[in-house]
């Protein structure tokens, strides 16, 4: 069974880019030619176009079942169907759940996602480790059975990140200590030189994934924070390798400044539409080409 880590590197080079576009809904930024606001059918008419739009460009999608869930079973069922018509695409997955829960209710969330008959097709599911480890075990033998993955939470892009995440334990801020505890998980996944483990760390801290980085060498960045969250390109790439003609081990993760751009909810038709977000999602890519360039350049 081809790995996680392996299907992940094909696509990113394939594509030319690791740009990761996050699916998140916010109605009122949504262009009325889809449909009327709040309206089940005018996300799934949006959300079909990005997708369509964002096949052979992008390597990997990142759905926020949260921002579906105020719309209940239509809005599980809608992610559902997003993923299924991005795997037929050629798109991996992550479904962004941020899941985290013990022993049985673990395990039902790991089939659920991870399972070989999943509620939701999936790749890679984010994850809350602060329950402890043990609850990523049930992900963990998934991934290693089906060839997924997991992205488990260690610094996120938040400004209140701080209020546990640095809290000092022997010597050390506490998200330091859960990078450590995911040693092992990281070598269980191991395919060549890289493992299939994913971490969650944001764009906002350059420096920590760099520290990150020491931790797990051989595990996979999923970056938040760029772009409308304030962090910057080059900061994005900071946890990111230096293979020398690209940097490799991750994802930079984008939502609202793809999906939502400067002048698209006054376009009248589906093509003018199209038109400006084909272009803003050039505009994203080259950006983030050109600071892997300015990156490399600097060594």
């Amino acid at each position: 069974m081809t790995s996680f880590v392996s299907k992940l590197s094909k696509a990113i080079i394939a594509a030319d880019n690791p740009l990761c576009v996050g699916l998140d809904p916010f109605v009122q930024n949504i262009p009325l030619i889809f449909g009327a606001p709040n309206k089940i059918s005018t996300l799934e008419a949006f959300f079909n176009e990005v997708i369509d739009a964002l096949q052979g460009n992008v390597a990997v999608i990142k759905p926020q079942i949260g921002l579906f869930e105020p719309w209940g079973a239509d809005g599980f069922a809608l992610v559902s169907r997003l993923t299924s018509r991005a795997k037929a695409n050629g798109l991996l997955v992550i479904l962004d759940a941020k899941r985290g829960d013990i022993g049985t209710t673990a395990q039902g969330y790991a089939d659920a996602y991870l399972g070989p008959n999943p509620a939701i097709d999936c790749d890679c599911v984010t994850l809350n480790p602060y329950l402890g480890i043990e609850t990523l075990e049930p992900f963990v033998k998934n991934a290693l059975a089906y060839g997924k993955s997991i992205a488990v939470l260690v610094r996120t892009s938040n400004p209140g990140a701080k209020d546990f995440q640095d809290l000092m334990v022997a010597g050390e801020p506490l998200w330091v200590k859960v990078a450590q505890s995911l040693k092992p998980i990281e070598a269980r996944l191991m395919d060549s030189d890289m493992s299939s483990l994913m971490v969650v760390i944001g764009a906002t801290w350059p420096n920590e994934a760099a520290k990150l980085r020491e931790i797990l060498p051989h595990t996979q960045f999923l970056i938040p924070g760029y772009g409308a969250q304030g962090g910057s390109a080059e900061d994005a790439f900071a946890g990111l390798i230096n293979k020398g003609n690209r940097m490799e081990g991750g994802l930079i993760s984008s939502s609202r400044a793809v999906l939502y751009p400067q002048g698209a909810q006054d376009c009248e038709n589906i093509a003018a539409w199209r038109d400006i977000f084909s272009q803003n999602l050039d505009n994203v890519i080259a950006d983030l080409r050109l600071a892997s360039e300015n990156v490399i350049a600097r060594v």
